[in-house]
């Protein structure tokens, strides 16, 4: 990928979670941590990936017979993508009579995103919103991430992200460069535990979040919480001094959900979280408070 083309999964319109007014979300594929609750896993690698839905298949091997790589085969009573071999051309997913096989990641160009971006434009001069980049990890593609946000501030658009602040420093700096808001997830306080349950350690985030307070970009912290895995009020007490030394005083605490379980099954994944409760806002009134006590306005 470039500057001017990228790998998109999804571009989600009328958006009111992800930052100010109403929103166009563009979700750009590729991410480098691996959280083992991560609700989009289709997002994580940049290619084009096939899932497989084994309620809607009917078994009739089709797929296998019309893919000209060979990447589809059956194992046992199992569809299975070998994604090595796949080049994403997508003639088994058009091919397919019951619609069991779905393609996620499309490459795009710039003005083919903003073409559907400028759409709505009536309900961003409205509203106040604009266009969030999120993902995956808008950071996997910072070219293409920087030409989507120039491209939407020549059209005085209001520009907002979802990120991890994973990447060099010098290659976050010029991506927020063209960025109103940030979205930006904090997932632990502690570099060992975030190691364990993303893949990656946490210094280069922490240090990218101080970055873009001293900035004065508008930033608000997000915090998944994370059954066993961050979810303890002495957890909740130290993000909140974590943050508290970047410098933001304000943070959104996201209850932990199973919108995603599905897709693992549909890549033929394993799910770390299968079937564990997910939680509501009652759930963490006192895991709020603790963030409240040390000097961030918590809320959700």
């Amino acid at each position: 990928m470039d500057k001017d083309r990228g790998i998109v999964f999804n571009i989600q319109k009328f958006s009111v979670n992800d930052g100010p007014g109403i929103r166009t979300v563009v979700f750009l594929k590729g991410c480098p941590l691996r959280c083992r609750w991560c609700a989009n896993p289709e997002s994580q690698a940049v290619r084009a990936e096939i899932l497989w839905d084994a309620k809607k298949c009917i078994g009739c091997h089709h797929c296998i017979d019309v893919c000209p790589c060979g990447a589809v085969t059956a194992v046992k009573d199992r569809i299975v993508i070998d994604h090595k071999k796949c080049t994403g051309c997508g003639i088994c997913v058009r091919e397919c009579p019951h619609k069991a096989l779905k393609s996620e990641g499309e490459i795009k160009t710039v003005n083919e995103v903003m073409d559907v971006v400028m759409q709505d434009l009536p309900f961003y001069e409205e509203s106040g919103g604009g266009i969030t980049l999120s993902g995956g990890e808008m950071l996997a593609q910072p070219e293409f991430a920087v030409s989507l946000l120039k491209a939407a501030k020549e059209n005085g658009l209001h520009t907002c992200c979802e990120t991890t602040g994973f990447a060099k420093q010098e290659v976050f700096a010029e991506v927020i460069t063209y960025l109103d808001t940030i979205l930006f997830d904090v997932k632990h306080w502690n570099t060992e535990s975030h190691n364990e349950g993303t893949g990656v350690n946490n210094e280069l985030i922490l240090a990218n979040l101080k970055y873009a307070v001293e900035q004065g970009k508008d930033i608000l912290p997000r915090i998944p919480v994370i059954p066993g895995f961050n979810d303890s009020l002495k957890d909740a007490e130290m993000i909140a001094r974590t943050i508290y030394e970047t410098g933001a005083r304000k943070a959104q605490l996201l209850p932990f959900h199973q919108f995603g379980e599905n897709k693992y099954e549909q890549l033929g994944r394993e799910y770390s979280y299968k079937n564990v409760a997910a939680y509501h806002r009652e759930d963490l009134e006192e895991y709020r408070q603790k963030f409240n006590d040390n000097g961030i306005e918590a809320f959700f």
